[in-house]
């Protein structure tokens, strides 16, 4: 599982990363100081599990998570018992009560790898999203989806790692139906999968291959919303 260590204490993000580091299930992405630092990886889509710890300047631990649309699994690091009835409202994984030992950080972690697995098992009985492109049936992974272009009649599909899109016969309003709720369509010829926004500049959205994608008049009041409830800083 990918992970990251939030913490403002030096002494106390260096133990962190080392008990981490000697588990073997876990991959340690970054090493943040404050929870602002650790925003641009978590809305990469790229993070599975956060380690934060609760009390930080600017942004505390708690208030970092419930900005996030989508958060990851969690799992609070804290002096302080009293906001635990708190943080297993935010459904943390677990509430680790400093000082704490490798050991109870590896039951945490064990506990998350459990959901963590659940989850992927979950995903893997969803239903498949099939498109009819030249004569075939190609499963779509919503997930690896970037945005979708709507050209003439036809709707192209780009995807990560991929340099030409998947194009079928179809309409984007069809297309956004069967679509999970992180897609949002921000113009008449585009829907753009929200976890792989770069940037926003200009009424402009930035995808990252440095696409540069319109955000159309008729939705840019819900697009606005959108960003402005996930603007922390």
């Amino acid at each position: 599982m990918r992970c990251i260590a939030i913490d403002d204490e030096p002494l106390a993000l260096t133990q962190l990363s080392g008990y981490i580091s000697r588990i073997p299930f876990l991959s340690l992405l970054n090493a943040c100081s404050d929870a602002g630092e650790a925003v641009p990886l978590v809305m990469s889509g790229k993070v599975d599990l956060i380690f934060t710890d609760i009390t930080m300047p600017d942004l505390n631990g708690m208030d970092f998570i419930r900005s996030l649309p989508h958060s990851p699994m969690v799992i609070f690091t804290t002096a302080y018992p009293e906001y635990a009835v708190e943080g297993f409202r935010l459904e943390a994984v677990d509430y680790l009560l400093k000082p704490f030992s490798f050991q109870d950080l590896l039951r945490a972690a064990e506990r998350a790898r459990r959901t963590y697995l659940s989850r992927q098992s979950a995903k893997g009985e969803r239903d498949p999203l099939f498109m009819k492109s030249d004569g075939r049936l190609i499963n779509i992974e919503t997930d690896h989806i970037l945005y979708i272009e709507s050209v003439s009649e036809y709707v192209r599909v780009y995807l990560e790692g991929q340099d030409e899109p998947v194009t079928a016969l179809g309409s984007l309003m069809k297309l956004e139906a069967a679509l999970p709720s992180h897609f949002m369509r921000v113009h008449r010829s585009y829907i753009v999968n929200l976890h792989k926004i770069f940037e926003v500049s200009r009424q402009r959205i930035v995808m990252d291959r440095k696409v540069y994608i319109p955000v159309g008049e008729s939705y840019r009041e819900r697009f606005s919303d959108y960003v402005s409830r996930r603007c922390i800083l």
